[in-house]
Protein backbone atom coordinates (compact mmCIF):
# COMPACT_ATOMS: atom_id res chain seq x y z
CA UNK A 1 0.00 0.00 0.00
CA UNK A 2 1.03 3.65 -0.38
CA UNK A 3 1.92 5.51 2.82
CA UNK A 4 3.85 8.45 4.30
CA UNK A 5 6.86 6.59 5.72
CA UNK A 6 9.19 8.01 8.38
CA UNK A 7 12.56 6.27 8.02
CA UNK A 8 14.41 7.86 10.92
CA UNK A 9 14.12 10.33 13.83
CA UNK A 10 13.39 13.84 12.63
CA UNK A 11 13.20 12.87 8.96
CA UNK A 12 10.47 14.10 6.62
CA UNK A 13 8.09 11.29 5.61
CA UNK A 14 8.39 9.95 2.08
CA UNK A 15 5.49 8.72 -0.06
CA UNK A 16 6.31 5.11 -0.82
CA UNK A 17 5.21 1.48 -0.50
CA UNK A 18 4.70 -0.03 2.97
CA UNK A 19 3.44 -3.50 3.95
CA UNK A 20 -0.34 -3.56 4.35
CA UNK A 21 -1.74 -4.35 7.82
CA UNK A 22 -3.67 -7.57 8.33
CA UNK A 23 -6.98 -7.90 10.22
CA UNK A 24 -6.51 -8.90 13.86
CA UNK A 25 -8.95 -9.73 16.69
CA UNK A 26 -9.97 -6.61 18.64
CA UNK A 27 -8.60 -4.28 15.95
CA UNK A 28 -10.35 -2.39 13.19
CA UNK A 29 -8.83 -2.42 9.72
CA UNK A 30 -9.47 1.05 8.32
CA UNK A 31 -9.51 2.21 4.71
CA UNK A 32 -8.27 5.75 5.25
CA UNK A 33 -9.89 8.80 3.66
CA UNK A 34 -8.27 11.75 5.46
CA UNK A 35 -5.62 12.54 8.08
CA UNK A 36 -4.77 16.01 9.41
CA UNK A 37 -1.26 17.39 9.83
CA UNK A 38 -0.85 18.65 13.41
CA UNK A 39 2.10 19.48 15.65
CA UNK A 40 1.16 16.41 17.70
CA UNK A 41 1.40 14.18 14.62
CA UNK A 42 4.67 15.77 13.55
CA UNK A 43 6.37 15.45 16.95
CA UNK A 44 5.25 11.83 17.32
CA UNK A 45 6.62 11.06 13.85
CA UNK A 46 9.93 12.67 14.80
CA UNK A 47 10.08 10.64 18.00
CA UNK A 48 10.28 13.78 20.16
CA UNK A 49 6.80 13.68 21.74
CA UNK A 50 6.69 12.02 25.16
CA UNK A 51 4.04 9.57 23.89
CA UNK A 52 6.09 8.43 20.86
CA UNK A 53 7.37 4.86 20.78
CA UNK A 54 10.30 5.79 18.55
CA UNK A 55 10.55 2.75 16.27
CA UNK A 56 11.53 3.18 12.59
CA UNK A 57 10.51 2.82 9.84
CA UNK A 58 6.96 3.80 10.73
CA UNK A 59 3.94 5.36 9.05
CA UNK A 60 3.16 8.94 10.02
CA UNK A 61 -0.26 10.05 11.25
CA UNK A 62 -1.67 9.95 14.76
CA UNK A 63 -5.35 10.07 13.73
CA UNK A 64 -7.65 10.14 10.76
CA UNK A 65 -11.00 9.38 9.18
CA UNK A 66 -11.90 6.29 7.18
CA UNK A 67 -14.18 3.30 6.74
CA UNK A 68 -14.17 0.04 8.65
CA UNK A 69 -14.46 -3.34 6.93
CA UNK A 70 -18.18 -3.40 7.70
CA UNK A 71 -18.72 0.02 6.11
CA UNK A 72 -18.91 2.35 9.12
CA UNK A 73 -17.43 5.84 8.67
CA UNK A 74 -15.25 6.54 11.69
CA UNK A 75 -12.66 8.82 13.19
CA UNK A 76 -9.76 6.82 14.65
CA UNK A 77 -6.85 7.74 16.92
CA UNK A 78 -3.41 6.30 17.74
CA UNK A 79 -3.13 3.38 15.31
CA UNK A 80 -1.06 0.35 16.24
CA UNK A 81 2.66 0.80 15.54
CA UNK A 82 4.18 0.79 12.96
CA UNK A 83 0.96 1.74 11.16
CA UNK A 84 -0.15 5.35 11.10
CA UNK A 85 -3.10 7.24 9.70
CA UNK A 86 -1.29 8.61 6.64
CA UNK A 87 -1.64 5.49 4.54
CA UNK A 88 -4.19 3.76 2.37
CA UNK A 89 -4.95 1.43 5.27
CA UNK A 90 -4.38 1.48 9.01
CA UNK A 91 -5.21 -0.67 12.03
CA UNK A 92 -6.45 0.56 15.40
CA UNK A 93 -8.15 -0.71 18.55
CA UNK A 94 -11.93 -0.73 18.30
CA UNK A 95 -12.37 1.47 21.39
CA UNK A 96 -10.27 4.16 19.72
CA UNK A 97 -12.80 4.63 16.90
CA UNK A 98 -15.75 7.03 16.87
CA UNK A 99 -18.60 6.79 14.40
CA UNK A 100 -19.10 10.14 12.68
CA UNK A 101 -22.37 12.10 12.53
CA UNK A 102 -23.87 12.07 9.04
CA UNK A 103 -23.67 15.86 8.77
CA UNK A 104 -19.92 16.00 9.55
CA UNK A 105 -17.70 15.69 6.48
CA UNK A 106 -14.39 13.79 6.41
CA UNK A 107 -12.14 16.85 6.03
CA UNK A 108 -13.69 18.81 8.90
CA UNK A 109 -13.73 15.76 11.19
CA UNK A 110 -10.05 15.02 10.53
CA UNK A 111 -9.05 18.66 11.00
CA UNK A 112 -11.07 19.49 14.11
CA UNK A 113 -10.51 16.36 16.20
CA UNK A 114 -7.07 17.09 17.68
CA UNK A 115 -7.34 20.84 18.37
CA UNK A 116 -10.97 20.45 19.46
CA UNK A 117 -10.00 17.67 21.86
CA UNK A 118 -7.22 19.78 23.38
CA UNK A 119 -9.63 22.65 24.02
CA UNK A 120 -12.46 20.45 25.34
CA UNK A 121 -10.20 18.52 27.71
CA UNK A 122 -8.61 21.70 29.07
CA UNK A 123 -11.93 23.44 29.67
CA UNK A 124 -14.19 20.59 30.71
CA UNK A 125 -12.07 17.73 32.03
CA UNK A 126 -9.20 19.65 33.64
CA UNK A 127 -10.56 23.10 34.56
CA UNK A 128 -14.15 21.86 35.09
CA UNK A 129 -15.48 25.11 33.65
CA UNK A 130 -18.77 26.23 35.17
CA UNK A 131 -21.41 28.33 33.40
CA UNK A 132 -20.98 32.02 34.14
CA UNK A 133 -17.20 31.92 34.65
CA UNK A 134 -14.56 34.07 32.96
CA UNK A 135 -11.96 32.38 30.75
CA UNK A 136 -8.67 33.64 29.32
CA UNK A 137 -7.25 31.89 26.24
CA UNK A 138 -3.52 32.69 26.12
CA UNK A 139 -2.58 32.18 22.48
CA UNK A 140 -6.02 32.43 20.90
CA UNK A 141 -5.02 33.05 17.28
CA UNK A 142 -3.84 29.49 16.51
CA UNK A 143 -6.18 26.76 15.33
CA UNK A 144 -6.59 25.23 18.80
CA UNK A 145 -6.86 28.62 20.48
CA UNK A 146 -9.65 29.71 18.15
CA UNK A 147 -11.56 26.53 18.91
CA UNK A 148 -10.98 27.06 22.63
CA UNK A 149 -12.64 30.48 22.36
CA UNK A 150 -15.65 28.95 20.59
CA UNK A 151 -15.93 26.01 23.01
CA UNK A 152 -15.54 28.18 26.10
CA UNK A 153 -18.58 30.13 24.95
CA UNK A 154 -20.44 26.91 24.06
CA UNK A 155 -19.70 25.45 27.52
CA UNK A 156 -21.17 28.49 29.25
CA UNK A 157 -18.40 31.00 29.86
CA UNK A 158 -19.89 34.43 30.56
CA UNK A 159 -16.76 36.26 29.39
CA UNK A 160 -13.92 35.13 27.13
CA UNK A 161 -10.62 37.02 26.96
CA UNK A 162 -8.33 36.23 24.01
CA UNK A 163 -4.63 37.07 23.79
CA UNK A 164 -2.00 36.78 21.07
CA UNK A 165 0.77 38.51 19.17
CA UNK A 166 -1.16 39.25 15.98
CA UNK A 167 -3.60 42.14 16.40
CA UNK A 168 -5.35 41.57 13.07
CA UNK A 169 -5.98 37.90 13.83
CA UNK A 170 -7.22 38.78 17.33
CA UNK A 171 -9.86 40.97 15.72
CA UNK A 172 -10.98 37.89 13.75
CA UNK A 173 -11.24 35.96 17.04
CA UNK A 174 -13.84 38.47 18.25
CA UNK A 175 -16.26 37.08 15.69
CA UNK A 176 -15.75 33.61 17.21
CA UNK A 177 -16.93 34.66 20.66
CA UNK A 178 -14.15 36.64 22.38
CA UNK A 179 -15.43 39.59 24.41
CA UNK A 180 -12.01 41.16 24.98
CA UNK A 181 -8.77 40.84 23.01
CA UNK A 182 -5.33 41.70 24.37
CA UNK A 183 -2.39 41.85 21.94
CA UNK A 184 1.15 41.60 23.29
CA UNK A 185 4.73 41.97 22.07
CA UNK A 186 7.40 40.21 24.13
CA UNK A 187 11.10 39.46 23.81
CA UNK A 188 14.44 41.26 23.80
CA UNK A 189 13.32 43.69 21.10
CA UNK A 190 10.29 44.70 23.20
CA UNK A 191 11.76 45.62 26.61
CA UNK A 192 8.53 47.18 27.86
CA UNK A 193 6.28 44.53 26.33
CA UNK A 194 5.99 42.35 29.41
CA UNK A 195 4.95 45.25 31.63
CA UNK A 196 2.39 46.47 29.10
CA UNK A 197 0.93 42.96 28.84
CA UNK A 198 0.83 42.60 32.61
CA UNK A 199 -0.96 45.94 33.02
CA UNK A 200 -3.59 45.00 30.42
CA UNK A 201 -4.15 41.65 32.14
CA UNK A 202 -4.45 43.20 35.60
CA UNK A 203 -7.11 45.59 34.29
CA UNK A 204 -9.19 42.60 33.16
CA UNK A 205 -8.42 40.44 36.19
CA UNK A 206 -9.65 43.18 38.52
CA UNK A 207 -13.19 42.13 37.55
CA UNK A 208 -12.43 38.43 37.93
CA UNK A 209 -10.77 35.50 36.16
CA UNK A 210 -11.58 31.85 36.80
CA UNK A 211 -9.82 29.78 34.14
CA UNK A 212 -6.72 30.27 31.99
CA UNK A 213 -6.07 27.97 29.03
CA UNK A 214 -2.48 28.43 27.88
CA UNK A 215 -1.25 27.39 24.44
CA UNK A 216 2.05 29.30 24.58
CA UNK A 217 4.01 28.90 27.84
CA UNK A 218 7.21 30.98 28.02
CA UNK A 219 7.24 34.67 28.91
CA UNK A 220 3.56 35.20 28.19
CA UNK A 221 2.49 32.44 30.60
CA UNK A 222 4.78 33.80 33.31
CA UNK A 223 3.26 37.26 32.82
CA UNK A 224 -0.25 35.86 33.16
CA UNK A 225 0.62 34.07 36.40
CA UNK A 226 2.27 37.19 37.89
CA UNK A 227 -0.75 39.31 36.89
CA UNK A 228 -3.06 36.85 38.65
CA UNK A 229 -0.99 37.12 41.83
CA UNK A 230 -1.10 40.91 41.74
CA UNK A 231 -4.68 41.57 40.63
CA UNK A 232 -6.95 38.74 41.81
CA UNK A 233 -8.53 39.14 45.25
CA UNK A 234 -7.04 37.24 48.18
CA UNK A 235 -7.97 33.55 48.25
CA UNK A 236 -9.92 33.61 44.97
CA UNK A 237 -9.11 30.38 43.11
CA UNK A 238 -7.89 30.46 39.51
CA UNK A 239 -7.30 27.30 37.44
CA UNK A 240 -4.38 27.63 35.02
CA UNK A 241 -4.30 24.85 32.40
CA UNK A 242 -1.16 24.50 30.27
CA UNK A 243 -1.91 22.83 26.94
CA UNK A 244 0.82 23.74 24.45
CA UNK A 245 4.24 25.34 24.04
CA UNK A 246 3.84 27.32 20.82
CA UNK A 247 6.29 29.96 22.13
CA UNK A 248 9.04 27.27 21.99
CA UNK A 249 10.16 28.47 25.44
CA UNK A 250 10.12 25.18 27.34
CA UNK A 251 11.17 26.62 30.73
CA UNK A 252 10.21 29.75 32.63
CA UNK A 253 11.56 31.42 35.77
CA UNK A 254 8.48 31.55 37.96
CA UNK A 255 8.70 33.66 41.16
CA UNK A 256 7.69 31.63 44.20
CA UNK A 257 5.91 34.70 45.56
CA UNK A 258 3.44 34.49 42.67
CA UNK A 259 2.28 31.12 44.00
CA UNK A 260 2.42 32.02 47.69
CA UNK A 261 0.36 35.16 47.16
CA UNK A 262 -2.39 33.60 45.03
CA UNK A 263 -4.83 30.70 45.05
CA UNK A 264 -3.77 29.60 41.58
CA UNK A 265 -3.83 25.92 40.62
CA UNK A 266 -1.35 24.96 37.89
CA UNK A 267 -2.08 21.87 35.80
CA UNK A 268 -1.42 20.40 32.37
CA UNK A 269 -3.76 18.85 29.83
CA UNK A 270 -2.89 16.31 27.18
CA UNK A 271 -1.94 12.69 26.57
CA UNK A 272 -1.30 10.99 29.97
CA UNK A 273 -2.67 13.88 32.07
CA UNK A 274 -6.05 12.85 30.65
CA UNK A 275 -6.87 9.15 30.27
CA UNK A 276 -7.09 7.88 26.71
CA UNK A 277 -10.82 7.20 27.06
CA UNK A 278 -11.25 10.78 28.27
CA UNK A 279 -9.53 12.04 25.12
CA UNK A 280 -11.81 9.89 22.95
CA UNK A 281 -14.90 11.16 24.79
CA UNK A 282 -13.74 14.74 24.32
CA UNK A 283 -13.42 14.23 20.55
CA UNK A 284 -16.88 12.65 20.45
CA UNK A 285 -18.30 15.69 22.26
CA UNK A 286 -16.56 18.08 19.86
CA UNK A 287 -18.03 16.22 16.86
CA UNK A 288 -21.51 16.56 18.37
CA UNK A 289 -20.90 20.28 18.98
CA UNK A 290 -19.75 21.15 15.45
CA UNK A 291 -23.28 21.80 14.20
CA UNK A 292 -24.92 23.10 17.39
CA UNK A 293 -22.04 25.43 18.30
CA UNK A 294 -21.34 26.37 14.66
CA UNK A 295 -17.66 25.56 15.19
CA UNK A 296 -15.38 26.99 12.54
CA UNK A 297 -12.00 25.66 11.35
CA UNK A 298 -10.13 26.58 8.18
CA UNK A 299 -8.89 23.57 6.19
CA UNK A 300 -6.65 22.89 3.20
CA UNK A 301 -7.12 19.44 1.62
CA UNK A 302 -3.88 18.10 0.08
CA UNK A 303 -3.30 14.71 -1.62
CA UNK A 304 -1.04 12.45 0.45
CA UNK A 305 1.29 12.26 -2.56
CA UNK A 306 2.43 15.80 -1.61
CA UNK A 307 3.39 14.93 1.98
CA UNK A 308 7.07 15.78 1.49
CA UNK A 309 6.27 19.23 0.12
CA UNK A 310 3.87 20.36 2.85
CA UNK A 311 5.13 18.51 5.96
CA UNK A 312 6.65 21.67 7.44
CA UNK A 313 3.25 23.39 7.45
CA UNK A 314 2.20 21.49 10.60
CA UNK A 315 0.13 23.60 12.96
CA UNK A 316 -0.39 26.40 10.45
CA UNK A 317 -3.63 27.96 9.23
CA UNK A 318 -5.54 26.70 7.38
CA UNK A 319 -5.04 23.18 8.74
CA UNK A 320 -3.58 20.78 6.17
CA UNK A 321 -5.60 17.59 5.76
CA UNK A 322 -4.09 14.81 3.66
CA UNK A 323 -6.61 13.01 1.48
CA UNK A 324 -6.56 9.51 0.01
CA UNK A 325 -8.68 7.99 -2.71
Amino acid sequence: MKAAIVKGAGKTPVYDEFPEPAPQPGLELITVRASALSQFTKSRAAGTHYSAEGGFPTVAGSDGVGKTQDGRRVYFALPEEPYGAMAEKSVVRSQQCIELPDDLDDITAAAIANPGMSAWCALEQRAHLKPGETVLINGATGTAGRLAVQLARYLGAAKVIATGRNEAELEEVKSLGADVVIPFALGALQPSGSRAYEDALKEQFATGIDVVVDYLWGESAKTVIVAIAKAVEDGTPVRFVHVGGASREENIELPGAALRSSAITLMGSGVKSVRLQGLIEAIKNVFQAVASAHLQIATRPVPLTEVEQVWDHAGGKPRVVFTLG
